[in-house]
Parts: C-alpha cells; sequence; structure tokens
C-alpha cells in the first residue's frame, strides 16, 4: 500500500509551535518513527504552507497513491477549494488533526474537508497518523 501525508500551513514548525497544544516532537522525528512502525507500508510526506499547493499535491496523489493521511491545519476550517478536491478526486483521504478541534475555538468546529473525506480522527496529538494509517490498513483486509 502506498500513503501520502500531506500537512498544511504552520504544521513546519511542529516541536516549537505552541508545545501545549501540539506537543514538543518534529513531524519529520515522527514521520521517521511512522515509517520504522509501517515498513510493510510506502509511506510519502509533504508539507506545504500554500493552499493552492496543496490542491495540486491531491490532484496529483490521485494517480499515484492509493490513500492520502491530510492535515489541512487551519484551511480545514476556511477552504472549499480543498474540500472540492477532495470531493473531484477517487483515491480515499482520511482528515486528521492533532488536537481536538471541538475543544478550541468555535471557528475549529467547522471542516470544510470533512463531508468528502473517508473518516475524521482528531485529538490524539501525533497519534492521530498513526491511526489514519491504520485506517487505511484494516479496510484492504
Amino acid at each position: 500500500m502506498k500513503l501520502l501525508i500531506i500537512n498544511g500551513p504552520n504544521l513546519n514548525l511542529l516541536g516549537t509551535r505552541e508545545p501545549e497544544t501540539y506537543g514538543s516532537k518534529t513531524f519529520e522525528d515522527y514521520f521517521t518513527e511512522l515509517q520504522f512502525k509501517f515498513q510493510n507500508t510506502e509511506l510519502s510526506y509533504y508539507q506545504n504552507n500554500s493552499e493552492g499547493e496543496i490542491i495540486n499535491k491531491l490532484h496529483q496523489a490521485n494517480n499515484e497513491f492509493d490513500g492520502v493521511v491530510l492535515n489541512a491545519a487551519a484551511y480545514t476550517h476556511t477552504s472549499i477549494a480543498i474540500g472540492d478536491a477532495i470531493k473531484g478526486i477517487e483515491v480515499p483521504v482520511v482528515e486528521v488533526h492533532i488536537s481536538n478541534t471541538h475543544a478550541r475555538e468555535e471557528f475549529r468546529h467547522k471542516s470544510f474537508i470533512a463531508a468528502g473525506a473517508k473518516g475524521v480522527i482528531l485529538g490524539f496529538g501525533l497519534q492521530s497518523y498513526d491511526l489514519a494509517i491504520q485506517s487505511f490498513l484494516n479496510s484492504e483486509k
């Protein structure tokens, strides 16, 4: 199985940005752990702060991957375009969030991505990515 993890804006700052909310581990370090844990799965990682580049990567993923794990970060709550891109591709997308967005500010309670996603996982810290990967592997059986 070939999976792509896409992280949106400001997630390149994990490890230093608001560690009380997001933890102190960089995503690159966590991605190395995921690659070790899921050695029989081909994992790729992409991060971009630009909405258009995330959309382009989703379009590209449609032809190259079996699934996408997407943390669109703040774009989750603002980007109709990313939501439309997910609805426009055939590859399944699982929306993930490190924090429990429903326990945060009111504007974070709405997702423009969830309606097109295969599922949503939130609030388990970086383990949310692990759970998303597991969801793809379990659906393969």
